[in-house]
């Protein structure tokens, strides 16, 4: 196999080299890199770093001690680099003989052999059978064939990527409710209703292991979502996360939206803005994206680090971290179109929000989108004063 040698933060590995056509797909190589994801990868080795230092302090461990595993590795690259710039006790396994090789080469270039375990095997055999501290799904698509499994072996902290923003973002209706158990919506904010979607998912598969998460970073990032999710065991916990499922009644006509929480409940039929039918998403996760003090210690990973991606990551986690903790953000954009104005600068939006009494941020999905705990009425409103 024809490879190339990259250099990602403080890990050098051989991949495969950029097809003639620079089309990434699982079927260009016979060993998937994509170099586009670097920044997903830094910012796990900052987010990963950041959790194993917190569980290091709150259980006396040496970083040497806490278990992780990469359950896809493919060339080996995230694994190695949690193993290398974090110093964790690394299991590095994929279903291909090929990628077993290259991580072998890719372990021996950095000098660890010795220190990191790689598996050639299935990622659901594995995780079904033994138990880690920190379980690492990437997979090239969904991580929903995954996801059983990998709640089964979880002890502390989840971290799952979803590749496939069609389905969860509504684009493609039917595969997102046949791979997610769930109704997405492809709306303004679709970026946000993939995320929830997923998150959704990954709840109610801890649950049957009796198994809470909280999140405590997670992203929907050019074409694909990630979620950092610390996990805590118990009936007790389990049930109280389910609580923050539910529901999005979302009208299509003035993009009114409200949120209904529990997994039966009532939903009005009309728009309660418009009174047009309104469209029903979930069930999806209603809960917090972010905690605030983990995108801190993530910041600290980011600036303490050499890293190819570091402004971009940074940049991410201090909009996450500043994110208001409501379901669903609204574009500043679509609702200028609609009412046939100008938009307003963001951050005057934002003043006008708070000025008038209600809460409002930025969000990390777009730099014309904001949250606000204001009804779109009063959004519409301060928007007209402007006209």
């Amino acid at each position: 196999m024809k490879t190339r040698t990259i250099q990602e933060g403080g890990t050098r590995a051989l991949v495969p080299p950029v097809p003639d056509d620079g089309q990434l797909s699982i079927s260009s190589a016979s060993v998937f890199y994509n170099p586009e994801m670097e920044l997903n990868r830094d910012l796990s080795v900052a987010s990963i770093a950041a959790f194993s230092q917190i569980m290091s302090s709150r259980r006396h461990l040496e970083m040497s001690e806490i278990t992780y595993v990469d359950a896809l590795s493919a060339s080996g690259i995230r694994g190695l680099r949690i193993a290398k710039e974090v110093g964790l006790n690394v299991t590095l396994n994929d279903w291909s003989e090929e990628a077993y090789t290259l991580i072998k080469e890719n372990a021996a270039i950095n000098d660890l052999t010795d220190k990191v375990r790689i598996c050639l095997g299935n990622a659901n055999a594995l995780l079904h059978k033994e138990r880690y501290n920190i379980v690492d799904i990437d997979p090239f698509g969904s991580p929903t064939t995954y996801l059983d499994a990998a709640s089964s072996s979880v002890i502390n902290m989840l971290a799952v990527t979803a590749t496939d923003t069609a389905p969860l973002c509504g684009a493609h209706l039917n595969s997102g409710i046949r791979k997610y158990s769930a109704v997405p919506l492809n709306v303004e904010y679709h970026s946000e209703m993939g995320l929830r979607i997923m998150l959704g998912m990954i709840a109610r598969d801890l649950a049957r292991h009796e198994k809470a998460m909280h999140p405590m970073f997670c992203h929907a990032t050019r074409h694909y979502v990630r979620a950092y999710l610390e996990v805590k065991k118990g009936a007790n916990k389990t049930d109280k996360c389910l609580k923050d499922l539910g529901f999005i009644a979302h009208c299509t006509k003035c993009t009114a939206r409200s949120v209904h929480y529990g997994m039966a409940v009532h939903i009005p039929e009309k728009c309660e803005l418009c009174g047009e039918e309104t469209s029903i998403a979930g069930p999806l996760w209603l809960g917090p994206l972010h905690n605030r003090e983990f995108c801190d210690s993530v910041l600290v990973q980011l600036t303490n680090r050499e890293l190819g991606k570091k402004e971009y990551a940074v940049k991410i986690v201090e909009l996450c971290r500043n994110e208001l903790d409501i379901p669903t953000f609204y574009d500043q954009h679509l609702l200028t179109k609609k009412l046939g104005i100008s938009a307003m600068p963001m951050e005057e939006l934002l003043k006008e929000l708070t000025g008038d009494g209600f809460k409002a941020s930025r969000t990390h999905f777009s730099g014309t989108s904001f949250k606000t705990n204001a009804g779109l009425k009063e959004i519409l409103d301060i928007l007209r004063r402007f006209r």
